[in-house]
């Protein structure tokens, strides 16, 4: 039987970044930095939303459960990394781990079929406006919002029960700055099988499905706004997918990168950056994309 020559892991390092000391307060600040700037915007984001009657329709209502993803994720990996880096202590527990794993897990897919949603919407209002109030209706919205998260629970949910069958009797040191589901398999010593099966399986039926909504849905859009006669209107047209355009480019860049790429493990070098680029640079940037290109936003905050 696996695993029964052997004392299960309770404690993995996580190997973070960089060994020297000044370095380390540079990287701390940075990442405090980031993380500070993530979470205010994020929930002023969500506040400016539910405050300002100008942002109550369903592009706005996407984007205030995209702020609260992402106040999520950015909580659920930066304080810990930073509370290392503060502390000296690498070390986080089995049980921490399996939690990282299953709210990661949960809140990446989340976004994933939020962007998928948010395409959907601005594919419906570039190319059938008039018939924009009717299938965009609130209902619809919400049962779209809610669907999301259903599914990053049964991804959240089916990866925890993969990791949790893993027997983890070597090595226990991440090669990364929080608990990912490809670091750990690596690590393990017993049959990775149904991990990664359950990783690809996940992989395939729940991410590569919200991207192809996104390329069906901008090759649509992009199609429209061609054929559309007067320069300011292709530019009105464009102007509302911009933002949105841009987070998508950078969030499924980077989990493309990660997970659906297939490369040795020895060859996992850019892993880190890539994981830095969705879990802790695209949080942050968010809410400025979206402040910064519309000006709805820009008249609610003054206002």
């Amino acid at each position: 039987m696996p695993g029964s020559n052997c004392t299960q892991a309770t404690e993995f390092s996580l190997a973070g970044f960089t060994e020297g000391l000044a370095a380390q307060v540079a990287q701390f600040l940075l990442f405090l930095l980031t993380y500070l700037v993530a979470i205010l915007g994020n929930l002023g984001m969500i506040a400016l939303i539910r405050a300002s009657p100008l942002l109550h329709s369903p592009m706005y209502y996407f984007l205030g459960n995209l702020a609260f993803v992402n106040f999520c994720t950015s909580t659920t990996i930066t304080p810990r990394m930073l509370a290392g880096v503060l502390l000296g202590k690498k070390g986080i527990g089995y049980a921490g781990c399996m939690a990282q794993v299953f709210l990661f897990g949960m809140f990446a897919i989340a976004e994933c079929f939020l962007l998928a949603t948010m395409a959907y919407d601005r594919y419906v209002a570039v190319c059938h406006p008039l018939l924009y109030p009717l299938v965009m209706s609130p209902e619809r919205c919400s049962r779209l919002v809610t669907g999301s998260y259903l599914l990053g629970l049964t991804n959240g949910v089916g990866q925890t029960i993969g990791m949790l069958s893993l027997f983890f009797c070597g090595s226990s040191i991440i090669d990364l700055f929080f608990c990912d589901i490809s670091p750990l398999i690596s690590l393990s010593t017993s049959d990775t099988t149904l991990s990664r099966i359950i990783l690809r399986t996940s992989s395939s039926l729940l991410g590569v499905p919200s991207i192809l909504v996104v390329l069906v849905s901008y090759v649509a859009i992009i199609s429209t706004i061609l054929s559309i006669s007067s320069a300011e209107g292709k530019r009105k047209a464009f102007s509302t997918c911009a933002s949105h355009l841009t987070t998508v480019s950078t969030f499924y860049g980077a989990l493309v990168f990660m997970y659906l790429i297939p490369r040795p493990d020895t060859s996992r070098g850019g892993d880190k950056w890539a994981a830095v680029l969705y879990t802790v640079v695209t949080p942050m940037l968010n809410p400025f994309i979206y402040s910064l290109r519309n000006q709805e936003v820009k008249e609610a905050w003054r206002r």
